[in-house]
């Protein structure tokens, strides 16, 4: 088989992990079953899955989870303990110590926080709140290898991961490879369930579309763009800082849709080290 063959049939059986993954959050995975998904042999699928994809099978478990956790805390008036539960913690306490570890703080803090936010003035950050400001940036166009996502925005992770399963055997997960969501969908008219995406990553002329990706430009220009830091599930608070500031501003938006531009690995980085560049196309 030929190396351009070989990497696509590597990102296809990574891709079906990851979505068996995704699918069975609630179960326990076995490595064996999974590289029987995947067709490699047991022997090495651990070792491909965590030098492919950045992270063991159990790391990736954890994180969905977590992810999954604080989506809850924010959305839904399900009890921690339940939380705790589907996360797959024996008890409450071992859960609060390890949502602490990746999201700075306490569930009961982190769903709290949502009511401080809802009280603060958005040009007045809470206390011990990253500072976000509003910026103006040109930007060169961004030619994306992208994965589509249909869905609430807390869900797109699912399309990256997918995109992940792809890029990694071809050495794309990288710098200056970043990662770039683009909203295609109007996220304040539309059902949570119908919200359009794409997942991309930054990629060359070299890179064209496959059966698994799409190729997306995104132009260049001015943009007004503010720097978020801090876990996915409360990236709405730069959205609203930008459209606060902008009335005031003396600019007017382009008629192309906002992206997020993510600054570090979310596999790799604590959700609140995150950093997101939440861009909007200005005229």
């Amino acid at each position: 088989m030929n190396r351009a063959a070989t990497t696509e049939s590597y990102s296809r059986r990574l891709q079906r992990v990851a979505e068996h993954i995704w699918a069975h959050l609630d179960e326990p995975m076995d490595l064996a079953e999974l590289a029987d998904i995947a067709c490699f042999s047991p022997f090495h699928f651990h070792r491909i899955y965590r030098a492919t994809m950045g992270e063991t099978v159990a790391e990736t478990l954890a994180r969905l989870r977590l992810m999954r956790a604080a989506r809850q805390l924010v959305h839904e008036q399900v009890p921690i303990a339940e939380i705790a539960r589907r996360a797959g913690y024996g008890s409450t306490a071992a859960f609060s110590r390890a949502f602490r570890a990746s999201y700075g703080r306490p569930p009961s803090a982190f769903r709290a926080d949502k009511a401080a936010c809802a009280e603060t003035s958005l040009l007045t950050p809470a206390a011990g709140a990253f500072s976000m400001k509003v910026a103006i940036q040109d930007f060169g166009p961004m030619r994306l290898a992208y994965v589509p996502h249909r869905g609430p925005p807390q869900t797109v992770g699912r399309a990256f991961d997918r995109l992940m399963a792809w890029a990694g055997p071809r050495g794309l997960t990288l710098p200056p490879h970043w990662g770039v969501a683009v909203w295609t969908s109007d996220m304040m008219n539309t059902p949570p369930e119908e919200r359009e995406a794409i997942a991309g990553l930054t990629v060359g002329p070299e890179v064209q579309a496959d059966e698994t990706v799409g190729i997306h430009e995104v132009p260049g220009g001015r943009h007004a763009v503010v720097l978020y830091k801090g876990p996915f599930v409360h990236i709405g608070r730069a959205y609203d800082m930008l459209f606060a500031w902008l009335p005031t501003s003396g600019e007017e938006p382009a008629d192309r849709p906002l992206f997020e531009i993510n600054l570090n690995d979310p596999r790799k980085t604590a959700p609140e080290e995150l950093l997101t560049q939440v861009c909007l196309p200005l005229k």
